[in-house]
């Protein structure tokens, strides 16, 4: 257990938002890891907002929300995609191409912007999205790099090459993106954790009281969910319950290094 001295106590206890990923963190393919439900209720107790902040871009957000609550979690308005962070960056009426899932689609459609799939050859689009999904074809990755290399703005959700699974990891969205990007001859703007746009989107979903020293990320993977909290200047727990497992090089330092989420609330809650 990672030992907090006095100083660090003053660090945790100035903590208002926790950050959460979700996969590896709060449940493995939706399969809930032993105490997070009961971790996630603790740190609400003690006055803290948890926001669970992930790379899934699949799944629309009121499936996430019941997922949630049904291992325990209610989280009506306390979810944050990296669907949500594409479609920030997207304006109103614009014509976009998504090549992901219903949770790309009803976020582009939420920004006030018009959804093109892949197979409307009667509409230019202005911009394409790729997204993790389990359709991605051929035809998929043509359509998304023709409309790249005519100049469509490329914005993917994530690069994460894979997720975890309780069956070990699984290709993600950024195996299609490396597709995309490779027929296309374009790198994307990434949207998601780690990247900026997912940033300013938890900024403004947590307001004004939001700051380096009010908030925390916890994740399971340092490339994401570590460099993410350099981008918000947070500290970083990580937990070894999802892609990077106990006695595996995490590939940068955390603040907190635990098994889990429930030991990360012992930590901040001084248990």
């Amino acid at each position: 257990m990672t030992d907090a001295g006095a100083s660090d106590r003053d660090v945790f206890d100035r903590i208002e938002f926790v950050l959460c990923d979700l996969d590896g963190v709060v449940w493995l393919a939706r399969q809930a890891i032993p105490g997070a439900a009961e971790a996630v209720a603790r740190l609400r107790d003690s006055g803290r907002r948890v926001l669970f902040v992930t790379n899934n871009s699949v799944s629309v957000l009121a499936e996430q929300e019941h997922a949630l609550a049904a291992i325990g979690i209610p989280a009506v308005g306390d979810v944050v995609t990296s669907a949500q962070a594409a479609a920030s960056l997207v304006a109103p009426g614009e014509h976009v191409m998504v090549c992901g899932g219903p949770g790309v689609r009803e976020a582009v459609v939420e920004r006030g912007a018009v959804v093109i799939e892949p197979l409307d050859t009667g509409s230019v689009p202005a911009a394409v999205i790729v997204g993790l999904t389990r359709d991605v074809d051929y035809v998929m990755i043509d359509a998304a790099s023709r409309a790249v290399r005519a100049g469509a703005r490329y914005v993917a959700t994530n690069d994460d090459a894979t997720f975890p699974t309780p069956n070990g990891l699984t290709p993600g969205a950024g195996a299609i993106v490396a597709a995309v990007s490779a027929a296309a001859g374009a790198a994307p703007t990434i949207a998601g954790k780690p990247h900026a746009p997912m940033g300013e989107l938890v900024r403004a979903r947590c307001g004004p009281r939001f700051g380096a020293d009010t908030a925390l990320m916890v994740g399971d993977r340092w490339l994401t969910d570590g460099l993410f909290a350099d981008v918000l200047g947070c500290p970083f727990a990580l937990v070894r319950s999802g892609v990077t497992a106990a006695g595996a090089e995490a590939g940068g330092v955390a603040d907190i290094d635990e098994v889990d989420l429930a030991a990360v609330a012992d930590v901040l809650l001084g248990a």
